[in-house]
Order: C-alpha cells, then structure tokens, then sequence
C-alpha cells in the first residue's frame, strides 16, 4: 500500500506511533534569516501558487526552494531527493513514492540512512502540519548542534 493510502489513525495503531504535543519546544533555537535569493523568489512566486491551489505546485514552487535553502544553510551536511520510490517493507505495507525525502547524511548520489518522509497532503490537517514541520525542525537542530540524533522520527 502507498505511504497516501495510510490515514494518521491508521498509521499510529499499525506501527505504534505516538502523537506529540509541545509548546514553545523552540523557544531556545535562534531565529534563521531567509536569503535574499529565498526571499525573492519565494516572494515573486506566491500569487502563482496560491492561484493555481494545488499541492503539486506548492511543491514544485515553494517546498522544493526551501529545503534547498535549508541544505545550503547547514552547508551540504543532509541530502534531499524528490520523487523517488522508497520501498522500506513490502510485508508492513510501506512502500511508494515520496514527494521528498531528506537524509541526514550528505551522500547525494544514493539515499543513506537516517531519512526522513516530507509530504503534506491538501486534506491534512493544519495541526498535523505544524507538528510534522516541528519534529523535522527539531531534529534537524539536533542535528545541526551536533547532539545525537533521536533513534526515531
């Protein structure tokens, strides 16, 4: 079955996953300015995206632009691959193909060990998101503040 065929229920009664719930878990991280380039092009293609309203060109427009930004930030230490298939377990039904993938490990020319899944469905709820986008934020400072890494996410 697709990662797409799973719902949040589905997935956390299947593989035991738990939902997390924090405030302010950022609090202590600093703030990281945009570049110039990122701010731009973000800014230039906005009303195109929000024109077109599908999650396809959000993710062709804007996602793609940011996690190249955010692999320049921490200088080419996590790759990134898009659209790839990632086939972890025909028998535990996980696999398909995935909108992004970022590994971080900084081998661009194969996907290593430890990755993690981007995608964000348009039904997915907003709250979802945020906590998605958070545990990624989190773990990616993990990573960046050379503490190690959580052995899941």
């Amino acid at each position: 079955m697709p990662y797409s065929n799973f719902t949040l229920a589905e997935a956390q009664e299947r593989f035991q996953l738990e939902t997390f719930r924090a405030v302010g878990i950022f609090s202590g991280a600093a703030p990281v300015e945009p570049s110039v380039y990122l701010s731009t092009v973000l800014g230039r293609k906005a009303a195109l995206v929000t024109a077109i309203g599908t999650e396809k060109a959000r993710s062709e427009l804007i996602v793609a632009d940011i996690l190249f930004e955010l692999r320049e930030h921490l200088e080419a230490r996590l790759s990134l691959f898009s659209g790839i298939e990632f086939n972890v377990n025909a028998e535990a039904q996980l696999t398909g193909m995935c909108d992004f993938l970022v590994s971080l490990s900084p081998e661009q020319l194969y996907l290593k060990a430890p990755v993690t899944i981007l995608k964000f469905p348009e039904q997915c709820d907003a709250r979802f998101r945020k906590q998605a986008i958070a545990r990624i934020n989190k773990l990616l400072q993990t990573y960046h503040a050379g503490r190690p890494r959580p052995d899941t996410f």
